[in-house]
C-alpha cells in the first residue's frame, strides 16, 4: 500500500491509503475446477444420448464450432454407409479423476472459456485436448474444439498459487514468436505443399508436423500418373482461438482451420471410384474430379521469444466431398 497525506479542515495532515497494482483485485476465472468437472460430466451423458440415434438437435446443444461440424459429419458418413457396414455405438466417459483443468482468469467483458487434457479410458493419462466455451445466448457451455496430441507429454501451463492459468492474446501479440493465424497459414502449407513456402519455417519436426507432410507426399502420389491431388487452403468459418500462458512465458495455441484436397482424373477416359465412407456424398457415382473439405483442430505451443513453434497435436474431419460424373454415367432411375 502506498500512503498519501492530506489535510482536514482543521489543518491537521494525516495518511490516506490508496491501492497498489500488487494490491489490485485479480481478474476472475471463467468457473470453479468443481463446475469445470460439471460441465464435462454432462458434456459426456449428453453426448452419448446424441450419439445413439444421431440426435443433432441434442447434440447442437453440448457441441458448437469446429467441432459441432466434425461430428455431424461422422453422422453423415454413418448414415451413407450400408447396415453391415456400420459400427455399434458404444457410450463411453471423459475419466474425471485424470483430467487436468486450465481454468484462466478472465477480464471482465471476456468470453468466458477453458481448457481439459482428458482421457476417455479410465486411469489412462490424458491424450487429447479440448475446449470449452461458454455460449450466453444460450446459457450453456459446449465444446468447440478436440486435438488428440501425439504425445503423453502435456503442455507446461503457467497455473498461480490457486490453480488458474492465464489467457494471453492469440494474435497480434508481442511476447509470442507466433500468433494463430501464421501458424494457421503454416499448417495449411504442410499439406499444400510439404512445408515448403512456412510449414518448415514455422515449426520444429514434431510427430505431427511430420504426419501432415507425410500426407501431402504419400496422398499426391497415390495414383501415380493416372490422376492428381492439390491441397489448399479454404474458407474458414472457426476463427476463434485459445491460448494460454506457459511456464516458459510462451503460450499453448488451441486454433482450427480448413483445406480442401482435390483429386483430378489425368486424362479422358478415367474415374475415381467412391469408396464407402464417401458414399454419403457421393452415392458411388464415378468422378472425374472430387475435391474433399476437411475441418481440422490444431494444438501449438509457441516461444516467447523468436523461434520454431511446436505442433503437437491435431484432428482432421472430412465435412464435404463433390464433384461431376463422369460423362458416360447416367442414372439407372
Amino acid at each position: 500500500m502506498a500512503l498519501t497525506g492530506c489535510a482536514d479542515d482543521s489543518g491537521t495532515a494525516h495518511a490516506q491509503q490508496t491501492p497498489s497494482a500488487s494490491t489490485a483485485p485479480k481478474p476472475a476465472p471463467g468457473l470453479s475446477a468443481a463446475q469445470a468437472r460439471d460441465v464435462i460430466t454432462h458434456y459426456s451423458k449428453i453426448n452419448n444420448e446424441a450419439n445413439a440415434d444421431r440426435n443433432r438437435h441434442l447434440l447442437d446443444t453440448v457441441e458448437d464450432g469446429p467441432l459441432y461440424a466434425m461430428s455431424l459429419s461422422d453422422y453423415t458418413e454413418t448414415e451413407g454407409l450400408s447396415a453391415a457396414d456400420r459400427k455399434s455405438y458404444k457410450p463411453w466417459s471423459y475419466d474425471l479423476a485424470n483430467a487436468k483443468l486450465y481454468i484462466p482468469r478472465l477480464a471482465a467483458g471476456q468470453d468466458r472459456w477453458f481448457a481439459a487434457a482428458l482421457s476417455d479410458q479410465k486411469g489412462k493419462t490424458p491424450s487429447r485436448l479440448g475446449v470449452f466455451a461458454e455460449r450466453p445466448q444460450h446459457q450453456r457451455w459446449e465444446l468447440v474444439s478436440v486435438v488428440d496430441l501425439d504425445s503423453q507429454k502435456l503442455p507446461d501451463i503457467a497455473l498461480d498459487r490457486d490453480g488458474y492459468a492465464t489467457a494471453v492474446a492469440s494474435n497480434g501479440n508481442k511476447q509470442l514468436a507466433a500468433g494463430a493465424d501464421l501458424l494457421r497459414t503454416g499448417v495449411i502449407d504442410n499439406f499444400a505443399t510439404g512445408g515448403t513456402n512456412t510449414g518448415t519455417k514455422l515449426f520444429a519436426p514434431t510427430k505431427a508436423s511430420k504426419r501432415q507432410i507425410e500426407v501431402h507426399d504419400k496422398t499426391g502420389t497415390r495414383y501415380a500418373n493416372q490422376a492428381t491431388t492439390d491441397f489448399a487452403s479454404a474458407y474458414n468459418r472457426y476463427k476463434d482461438a485459445y491460448a494460454l500462458k506457459t511456464t516458459a512465458g510462451g503460450a499453448l495455441i488451441l486454433f482450427s482451420h480448413t483445406h480442401t484436397q482435390t483429386d483430378a482424373v489425368a486424362h479422358s477416359g478415367l474415374q475415381i471410384n467412391p469408396g464407402k465412407d464417401d458414399r454419403a456424398w457421393l452415392h458411388d457415382v464415378p468422378r472425374i474430379s472430387i475435391t474433399y473439405t476437411f475441418v481440422c483442430n490444431d494444438a501449438v505451443t509457441v516461444p516467447a521469444k523468436a523461434g520454431p513453434s511446436h505442433l503437437i497435436g491435431y484432428t482432421c474431419a472430412r465435412t464435404d466431398a463433390s464433384g461431376p460424373p463422369v460423362t458416360s454415367w447416367s442414372n439407372p432411375a
